[in-house]
């Protein structure tokens, strides 16, 4: 018997996909400040009417104007909207412009295309049409274009005719509209994205071997169907959500809600076949969307931040936009906070800054992004930039758990080799010779997480393997001090499958070896933890020639006495994995065997 969810109920399920936790839609008719007093600011509603993607759409969107700014005393503005699913009116894109306009700053809080009362269908933050009306809307900032109603501002800074001073902020699907908006117009001054992709492709069906550019390579990988299929039904459901919307929001005739491209990359994942044709179109489109295409036109300063508990958007997504965007030369910092869309918030007190804006000053985060703002927007030149790279440590003791470096990757690299008795040791000598097997079942054997759970906040189970279908190599236990791993693990392995062999030259990628591996934390008493339930999806290139993984990173403290276990996986139930059954065997020997290399910041494993 199903369950009937409540509209409230479902957007604030929504909330999620902006990695946060859960808050209450705000809607402000009239400002207050505590005590009953009036707010800083006023808030007018306003809709403009935008030409983006060849189509006419209307956009939704409030005007946070600061008491005391007019034309004679202007201030710089802040543009911000909703993670994917949510709105203008959505508790973390209200809360957002209620801090920044308490704080001197006009800011504009606008609904994404498609989402809240914003028409036309969701293009998935594509530079051409969810930019080109960010763009229009950075003119209504700059006063050379009008809302529908009239309305000019004609308040806010300007560094030249038609050029406002205009930072942008927001997370996961509101972080990266801000870069496809800077790479389309440099009049954007400061970019604060939170939580958001580096490729698309990688997102929604990563493979984590055989990296070219960003986090990607030309063999697609395991369809992520459970986070894939949320965000899907979010967006088709928008219509039921915000009833008497524009006619304009109706996609095309596969879709409800969503521009074709995406329609036929849907299609095409949930087919589970990877044709050659249809599968580099699929590759090329979601890479057209997504900053991996187009960051070398972005040249607006950038603080990344990124969540450590995050299976949708993993660090290293916000790893190759910073390599990318410092190689360049863009001004660019790296935050990696605790929550992201997979984890809750840690203890505020303790440097983490909350979703609703409310400790902005004494976050770490928070105190970062004031300072990006002043720095860039307010022009401060006594205001520091931060340091290159910051990460938070959920071990650490006093009132900051974040650590910092001047560079990023941070440590040095550690090298484990796997051993034919199914031990991690710290020197070719001590391999033992021997080979061990494993198979796969027609159905998961495997499980990580369960990404509904996570988007809707209930309980999952803990992570498991079954016997036969995985293999594993334990190290020894820490011994000493703590080892602290920083970074993206990664691991060299060969493998030999005689059914995967047979269909190695297959036209179809989807007949190729498909393995998980991912590391857990064993403690004394047995106990095991899968490390922000993270998992790397392989979809092998060539099972005949060794190939390289790189894990998700992470940010983890193996205690004393605690074990570091690698876990090569058949199966895992939030993904597509093998089609047929294939045997896989891993051998041994001190000669030639598989390593596990560590960013390792403190401490030896042994």
């Amino acid at each position: 018997m199903s369950r009937a969810v409540s509209r409230p109920v479902l957007r604030t399920s929504l909330a999620l996909l902006a990695g946060t936790a859960l808050t209450v839609p705000v809607v402000l008719s009239a400002p207050v400040a505590a005590g009953g007093a009036a707010a800083p600011y006023t808030v007018t509603a306003l809709r403009m009417t935008v030409r983006a993607g060849g189509r006419t759409c209307p956009v939704d969107m409030d005007l946070y104007r600061p008491r005391g700014v007019d034309a004679a005393h202007p201030a710089p503005a802040v543009l911000t909207t909703n993670g994917f699913g949510g709105s203008k009116a959505d508790g973390v894109t209200g809360a957002n412009a209620r801090a920044f306009a308490s704080r001197g700053y006009v800011t504009l809080a606008y609904s994404g295309l498609g989402f809240g009362r914003s028409g036309c269908p969701i293009s998935l933050d594509d530079p051409g049409i969810d930019g080109q009306a960010a763009s229009r809307l950075i003119d209504l900032l700059a006063g050379t274009r009008t809302a529908d109603d009239g309305t000019r501002i004609d308040y806010v800074t300007q560094d030249g005719p038609g050029d406002p001073r205009v930072g942008m902020i927001g997370g996961s699907y509101g972080g990266a509209i801000q870069m496809a908006t800077a790479a389309i117009d440099h009049r954007v001054d400061a970019l604060v994205p939170q939580i958001t992709w580096n490729d698309l492709a990688y997102s929604i069906d990563p493979n984590n071997t055989g990296r070219t550019r960003g986090v990607s390579g030309p063999v697609p990988g395991a369809y992520k169907h459970e986070w894939t299929n949320g965000f899907f039904l979010m967006g088709e459901a928008q219509g039921l959500l915000h009833p008497g919307l524009d006619p304009s929001w109706i996609g095309s005739a596969g879709c409800l809600h969503f521009v074709e491209p995406a329609c036929r990359t849907k299609r095409l994942l949930n087919s589970h076949r990877y044709p050659p044709g249809r599968t580099r179109e699929m590759l090329r489109y979601a890479r057209s969307v997504s900053p991996v295409s187009y960051l070398k036109s972005v040249k607006a300063p950038t603080l990344l931040i990124q969540g450590e508990a995050d299976t949708l958007f993993n660090l290293n997504e916000a790893a190759a936009t910073y390599r990318t965007l410092r190689a360049q030369g863009t001004p660019v910092r790296m935050i990696w906070q605790y929550w992201g869309h997979s984890g809750g918030i840690k203890d505020p007190a303790r440097g983490e800054l909350s979703p609703d804006m409310g400790n902005l000053e004494s976050s770490y985060v928070g105190q970062r992004i004031l300072a990006w703002f002043d720095r860039y927007l307010r022009h401060r030149p006594e205001a520091g930039t931060g340091p290159a790279f910051a990460y938070y440590r959920d071990w650490a003791t006093g009132p900051s758990a974040y650590a910092t470096s001047s560079a990023f990757p941070t440590g040095g690299g550690q090298r484990l080799y796997l051993s034919g008795d199914g031990r991690l040791v710290d020197d070719r000598g001590k391999v033992a010779r021997g080979s061990r097997e494993y198979r796969n079942l027609l159905v998961p054997t495997s499980h990580s997480e369960n990404s509904p759970a996570a988007l809707f906040g209930f309980p999952d189970m803990p992570p498991y393997d079954i016997k036969g279908t995985y293999l594993d190599w334990t190290s020894a236990p820490v011994t000493g001090g703590p080892v602290d791993v920083v970074g993206a693990p990664k691991v060299t392995l060969k493998v030999s499958s005689p059914q995967a062999e047979e269909v190695q030259n297959s036209p179809d990628a989807a007949d190729r070896l498909v393995l998980f591996a991912k590391l857990y934390d064993v403690a004394p008493d047995g106990g095991k933890t899968l490390v922000h339930r993270l998992v790397a999806p392989v979809r092998v290139p060539d099972v005949t020639r060794k190939f390289t993984v790189e894990l998700p990173g992470i940010v983890h403290r193996y205690e004393p006495g605690h074990r570091l276990r690698l876990v090569i996986a058949a199966s895992d139930t939030a993904y597509v994995g093998n089609r047929g059954l294939k045997r896989v065997t891993v051998t041994s020997a001190p000669e030639d065997t598989g390593v596990l290399e560590l960013p390792v910041t403190e401490g030896v494993l042994r």
